[in-house]
Formats: C-alpha cells, structure tokens, sequence
C-alpha cells in the first residue's frame, strides 16, 4: 500500500459536507471502500478519491 493516509468516519463527513451517518450509509451499501479498526471505519484517501471520481456527475 503506497499511501498509509486515513481518514475517520467523521474526517470523510467533513470533507463531504455531508452527515456521519451518511458516509456509513455508502460504507455498509459497499459504495465507499473502509477498513473497519475496533467500533469504527478508517477511509484510505486512495477509497475515498476513488468514491469521488465514480460518484461526480457529467456537466
């Protein structure tokens, strides 16, 4: 793995503009890549451009 940066549940929100529950909602319905540590999700910044790219829209 090249790049060891992760973000929190909470870190993806933010930088989502979106709620928490939201980002676990993409998590568990298998949109959105996490490594589950303990009770909570990690997001590689890798998954989270990934999601990014597959989910903007054609202007």
């Amino acid at each position: 793995m090249e790049n060891n940066e992760f973000y929190t549940v909470e870190q993806v929100a933010d930088l989502l503009k979106v709620h928490w529950q939201t980002v676990l909602n993409y998590i568990k319905g298998g949109k959105l890549k996490a490594v589950k540590l303990g009770k909570g999700y990690r997001i590689s910044k890798e998954a989270l451009n990934d999601f990014v790219k597959e989910n903007q829209t054609q202007s």
